[in-house]
């Protein structure tokens, strides 16, 4: 059977496995083995690559990263939350109530957590009290710009195994990748709140708060990526023998703790100042509770498959054979390279779910003589074809509970968020062929 066959079918049955509701961590190890051993692998040598693969350094420093992600939910709710938004509302003036709209989604946004529009809908719903708009309108704003820094920020589990995939330094990924969030904020404003503008503009009302406390909520995440791109190379000097990949984990480790440690403190500063006991004691609670979660379990099990999916699918050696016969099909190769991610992202609903399953297929076709693909091209077509079947997809729990919230059905959400996806579609296409054209 051609390899390239005997991919497809494990790839599929991956995806068939995550929309029977098998986690997709669980189904991206089932499918990596059985790649293994339909290439040739007998179940020893399958589970001693699964076993060695379990001891990278690179797989237990993206699992502690993720799990610092994962309690740095606090940063964005409770006080913290109405901070942002009295800050939103001051600095908007006229356009306070569109500012938060935008903003409070967006700066949660930073913050990567499953189903994570529930936490800035109700922001969304006391901004547009008064506005009288209907509810699938409310939550496709919540909805598409709580999305908008998911190509590139470096938070996002997607983002990291896509980077750990594609091996591009910290700012090449972030080059190529970071036009798109102004593309997906535009198309937002132009297609969502433009029409609504009569509607939302208020007179200037004062809203309390400070600024101060505000931009040091935001600068935990201005730390850490200042970090990722300019730690790298002190590392290198410090450690030359260390792998590239590694070195870029390591950067992001030190810049996530160090944010953290910064707003840890003031949090714990101003408990002091009210109920030590209490007050310590419940941001605590707060930051170990997320760890409980099923959703945020389920993205480090999934971040886990997907990292050990990538290393058998290699050790299997089927990616060099199957890209070859994938160009003797007579298939354009964009094709592939936009319709598997695509397909992913559509039945799985997760950034980490496209990444981890289609990226690895995607990255065997750069190798392919007479291909023509480049390494930004290709990055910019895939993901950006992954993010449309991410933000169209019916399992995406933030489209899920951002619906339940407002109490809306699916098809109105999709008829005000399909304009905003068709930019993505398009703009992907024009990036892939101006740097195919630039040879990047």
């Amino acid at each position: 059977m051609p390899a390239i066959v005997k991919i497809l079918v494990v790839f599929a049955g991956m995806l068939a496995l995550a929309r029977l509701r098998v986690p997709l961590g669980l189904a991206l190890i089932v499918g990596s083995a059985t790649l293994n051993l339909w290439a040739g692998a007998t179940p020893a040598e399958t589970m001693l690559t699964l076993w060695r693969a379990l001891f990278e350094s690179d797989l237990w420093l993206l699992l502690v990263i993720t799990i610092l992600i994962e309690m740095s939910r606090f940063v964005t709710e409770g006080r913290n939350a109405q901070e942002l938004m009295a800050a939103a509302q001051r600095w908007g003036g006229r356009h306070g109530r569109i500012a938060t709209l935008v903003a409070l989604p967006a700066v949660i946004g930073l913050i990567p957590m499953a189903a994570g529009a529930l936490v800035s809908a109700p922001f969304v719903q006391q901004a547009s009290i008064g506005s009288d708009r209907p509810a699938a309108w409310k939550a496709a704003v919540n909805y598409w710009f709580r999305h908008i820094w998911e190509f590139w920020w470096p938070l996002y589990p997607g983002v990291i195994v896509a980077m750990s995939i594609f091996g591009l330094d910290t700012w090449q990924f972030m080059t190529a990748l970071l036009p798109f969030t102004p593309v997906a904020a535009v198309a937002g404003y132009f297609f969502l709140i433009r029409p609504h503008i009569s509607a939302l503009t208020a007179p200037a009302t004062a809203a309390a708060g400070n600024n101060r406390r505000a931009l040091l909520i935001l600068l935990p995440l201005l730390v850490t990526v200042v970090a990722m791109l300019a730690l790298p190379f002190p590392l290198k000097m410090f450690w030359p023998g260390l792998h590239p990949g590694t070195r870029k984990m390591l950067a992001m480790l030190i810049g996530l703790t160090s944010g953290l440690g910064l707003i840890l403190a003031d949090e714990w500063r101003v408990a002091r100042t009210a109920v030590p006991a209490a007050e310590e004691t419940g941001i605590r609670r707060r930051m170990f509770s997320t760890l409980r979660d099923p959703a945020a379990l389920n993205i480090i099990i999934t971040l886990a498959g997907g990292l050990l999916f990538k290393t058998l699918l290699e050790q299997s050696r089927l990616l060099p054979s199957a890209s070859h016969e994938l160009m003797a099909t007579g298939i354009p190769v964009g094709v592939a390279v936009a319709g598997l991610p695509f397909l992913a992202g559509f039945i799985t609903g997760m950034s980490v779910g496209f990444a981890g399953t289609a990226f690895p297929l995607v990255i065997g076709l750069l190798s392919v003589p007479g291909s023509k693909l480049t390494p930004w091209a290709t990055l910019v077509l895939a993901y950006g074809f992954g993010y449309a079947g991410m933000m169209l997809s019916p399992v995406h729990l933030c489209l899920l509970a951002t619906k339940d919230f407002f109490v809306s059905a699916l098809p109105p959400i999709y008829r005000h968020v399909w304009p905003c996806v068709a930019v993505i579609i398009l703009y992907s296409i024009a990036a892939h062929i101006l740097l195919l054209l630039a040879n990047w």
